[in-house]
């Protein structure tokens, strides 16, 4: 509980403090994952213009291209410049409270070094939560709408892995407070000990990197299992239906991908999350 209530505190105080630089970041952030749920809908619509000739309708999809690769150049060109000064600010408190704390010098490097984690969180993983979350929700909503027994077939996948869940996160919390301890000593390790025990030291990270890379492929597998169900029964019905739109079946395609892919991105997402927690606790901002 402890872990969970820093953590949150720290994530809070760095929204709170630069509200307004995270605020311009995060709507293009909203823009950039509107346009691209609509990308499939308004492909399919150009599909069907192309085979129609109505040449008028398919430069709707050229429209959106540009919308949505102007608005991903901003939403790079903002990241950059907000989350280097975050990071500059942050930095400086966390150096101060381990100084007043009395903290070793490798203790504190190794922290500041964590610390970036924290920016991180906002300037990769968040947007990658938020876009993972919009595809995933939005997929479902729009496979429900245009396929329907497919979007409750990916309704269930997502029940399946939300019930499995928690028992991933609980390893995993385990596996990065074990890694983080090790990380935490490896500049005073580097320092003062033998090269038996600094081969040792570096075994164990090695081992426990492992296990996290193993737990994120075998999740990879998984979903990839579970995707292909997915594919296999909407693909075996709309055959049996004998659907004659290409833009049709063109969407249902890239939604069932675009669920895929970002439930794809959710193992990695939790990795982070239990990295950021154990984090949380080392570290006073």
């Amino acid at each position: 509980m402890k872990t969970q209530s820093n953590l949150f505190i720290t994530l809070k105080n760095i929204a709170v403090t630069h509200r307004k630089k995270l605020f311009y970041t995060f709507s293009l952030v909203g823009v950039e994952n509107l346009s691209l749920m609509l990308y499939p809908v308004i492909a399919g619509v150009a599909i069907n213009a192309v085979v129609a000739g109505e040449v008028w309708k398919t430069l709707i999809y050229v429209l959106l291209v540009l919308v949505v690769w102007g608005v991903g150049s901003a939403r790079r060109a903002v990241d950059t410049r907000t989350f280097v000064r975050i990071y500059a600010e942050l930095v400086v408190p966390v150096i101060m409270n381990e100084r007043q704390n009395n903290g070793s010098t490798s203790t504190t490097t190794a922290r500041v070094a964590l610390s970036r984690e924290f920016v991180n969180f906002f300037e990769q993983h968040l947007p990658t939560f938020i876009t993972a979350f919009f595809s995933i929700i939005g997929s479902v909503v729009m496979l429900l709408a245009i396929e329907f027994w497919s979007g409750v077939i990916a309704l269930i996948i997502l029940a399946v892995f939300g019930a499995l869940m928690p028992k991933y996160i609980k390893a995993n919390d385990h596996l990065y407070f074990r890694l983080n301890n090790r990380l935490e000593k490896e500049v005073d390790l580097i320092e003062r000990t033998k090269q038996s025990e600094l081969l040792k030291h570096y075994d164990v990270v090695s081992r426990l990197r492992i296990a996290i890379s193993n737990r994120e492929a075998f999740s990879f597998l998984a979903i990839g299992l579970a995707v292909a169900v997915l594919f296999g029964v909407t693909l075996t019905m709309m055959t049996l239906k004998g659907y004659g739109s290409a833009g049709h079946i063109y969407a249902v395609i890239t939604y069932m991908w675009t669920f895929a892919i970002s439930l794809d991105d959710m193992p990695r997402l939790v990795e982070e999350y239990s990295q950021l927690k154990d984090i949380g606790n080392r570290i006073d901002v």
